[in-house]
């Protein structure tokens, strides 16, 4: 290996944005968790608790005997969401995580927003970006600090791929291709009455579930946002009557840099990231899922390394971000205005599908 790239990738840092000892902190930040689903339950409340910077104190759902019992094996107060909104126990959390279907965010983080608590909203955003719009703005008016869970943005081999980039390791950045696709009706769920399915709660299906996390990963390691959107959505299945359940799309960033995205709720679970430059290549292949450790494969010169990571808990690096940062009152990086963003290329994409022509996202 080249001996320059052996320094670099010697002294990465996994948390550059760390300023904070964390065996320093005696009160971390307490967190509300509005929502129960399988997402919360296995990856979210485990990586709050893991974190130094954070716990979960309080826990609500609209599924009351969920509550209780998960409130009652993991020591948390539970409530209903009608005295979550009403602030009954308001004075036992400091922000608020809210991991509910897309179409209900808004209401939670208003109600959060009215009690002067920071906020996690999940991605993305709302269902549709007029709600996201006034989520944000809700935010905005009432002074809280608003993060969105995109928990990319934490993780180490995605920073890692960032910092790469930014060194000019690749040179000039050509094209992009990201993939992202599972079998849904059998990996999250045999039933087919979930909420992913419902328009009215999801906003779509495969783009605004799996189509967010090329976007906004693109977005991150380019720090660069997309000027022109080409989409197309398909269903073939019943269950995916009323969604998307394959979309494919293409994104134009400045200085002609092309980036093309596919995604599926029904095909081979599969994930992956490759970002192709004038003088080398990177491949983040497994790029996306949660439960799967990420490689760096980076070429360059004839050379080809393979870079493996010790796994990581992408929900505890996240929530740490998000609690270090309260606490050290430094803004997020994925704030709200970053959000609405991937929100307006999802309804680019949509329109695009739709009309069957380029929609440009310039104002």
């Amino acid at each position: 290996m080249d001996a320059h790239l052996d320094d670099f990738f010697d002294d990465f840092t996994r948390r550059d944005w760390q300023t904070r000892d964390p065996a320093t902190v005696t009160d971390p930040i307490r967190v509300a968790v509005v929502g129960l689903g399988w997402f919360t339950r296995g990856w979210a409340l485990p990586g709050i608790q893991r974190s130094a910077f954070t716990e979960a104190t309080v826990v609500t759902d609209v599924d009351d005997d969920a509550v209780e019992q998960f409130a009652t094996e993991h020591d948390l107060t539970g409530v209903t969401p009608e005295a979550f909104t009403d602030g009954d126990v308001a004075d036992e959390y400091d922000a608020v995580y809210v991991a509910t279907p897309n179409a209900t965010h808004l209401e939670y983080v208003e109600a959060a927003a009215e009690q002067g608590k920071a906020v996690l909203c999940e991605k993305p955003l709302e269902a549709t970006l007029e709600r996201a719009e006034r989520l944000v703005a809700t935010c905005e008016a009432a002074d809280v600090p608003l993060m969105v869970g995109y928990r990319m943005q934490t993780d180490p081999a995605v920073r890692r791929v960032k910092e790469l980039l930014d060194e000019g390791f690749v040179g000039d950045v050509v094209h992009v291709h990201a993939s992202m696709s599972q079998v849904m009706l059998g990996e999250l769920s045999e039933s087919t009455d979930q909420w992913r399915l419902d328009p009215a709660l999801s906003g779509g299906c495969a783009l605004m579930d799996l189509g967010v996390y090329p976007i906004n990963t693109t977005r991150f390691v380019l720090d660069a946002d997309p000027e022109q959107v080409t989409g197309h959505t398909r269903s073939v299945h019943e269950a995916f009557s009323g969604v998307d359940e394959h979309a494919s799309f293409d994104l134009r960033f400045p200085d002609g840099v092309q980036a093309h995205c596919t995604v599926s709720q029904n095909a081979q679970h599969a994930s992956r990231l490759e970002l192709t430059g004038t003088e080398g290549q990177l491949v983040l292949d497994p790029a996306f899922y949660e439960r799967e450790a990420r490689a760096v494969t980076v070429v360059r010169g004839g050379m080809e390394a393979a870079l493996e990571f010790d796994p990581v808990h992408q929900l505890e690096a996240e929530f740490a971000y998000f609690g270090h940062h309260l606490l050290t009152a430094t803004p997020f990086h994925p704030d709200g205005g970053h959000a609405l963003v991937d929100m307006r290329v999802l309804d680019a994409v949509y329109e695009s599908a739709e009309r069957e022509t380029p929609v440009s996202l310039s104002e």
